[in-house]
């Protein structure tokens, strides 16, 4: 298992070598702290917990508090966990950074996406609309019919309406790391990632080949 917590910085641009122009992410990757192994003997499955993000200890909980001082780790503000298939190489308190990945190597990316608020049915689905000829005048973004007649006579469940959209969390697969700066904690990926500039991101070894 490879997985790190970062937090999303923005977008820029990189050239390759052959002078294309290569737009990348920039996510600040740690460093994370190993706050809690798990293990199929006392947990039920192995994983690794890790914390990110150093804060005033006022601002955690007395619960977080008490957690992360058995490994006498900073006040942390994002806690996530990691599974793990194998046996776990990791030991509490162990510090991880942005050297955990290499340029070339292939990730996922976790995070919230940006939300949206309440959107229409062309938006929140990418229905074509209603025709904008032959006399209509109000259903040029009309998602159109939702039911039947009298069978079963009421709309389904489920059925793709307006609605609040985003804020869901979403996973860019297999993404490329174009560039690793460990001095900085800086990973910059290819392509574009979940969530807004400052939003938590999960960075992991990709699982589909």
């Amino acid at each position: 298992m490879r997985g790190i917590i970062g937090r999303k910085l923005g977008m820029t641009q990189v050239f390759a070598e052959d002078g294309a122009a290569v737009p990348v992410t920039l996510i600040e990757s740690g460093p994370c702290y190993v706050t809690q192994v798990k293990t199929r003997e006392k947990d039920g499955y192995a994983g690794v917990q890790l914390g990110f993000g150093e804060t005033s200890v006022r601002r955690i909980s007395g619960g977080r508090r008490g957690h992360l001082s058995r490994n006498t780790l900073p006040a942390l503000r994002v806690l996530r966990e990691f599974r793990v298939r194998g046996q776990v190489e990791y030991q509490e308190g162990q510090k991880l950074t942005a050297d955990l990945f290499a340029a070339g190597d292939r990730v996922d990316i976790v995070g919230i996406s940006k939300g949206k608020g309440f959107q229409g049915g062309m938006k929140r689905h990418g229905f074509g609309g209603g025709p904008a000829t032959h006399g209509q005048s109000d259903r040029q973004r009309s998602p159109g019919s939702i039911g039947a007649t009298s069978t079963p006579g009421r709309v389904l469940k489920g059925t793709r309406m307006a609605g609040r959209m985003g804020g869901d969390r979403v996973t860019a697969q297999n993404l490329k790391v174009t560039l690793v700066d460990a001095d900085r904690n800086l990973i910059a990926v290819r392509g574009a990632v979940p969530g807004p500039r400052g939003g938590i991101v999960i960075i992991r070894e990709v699982r589909k080949q």
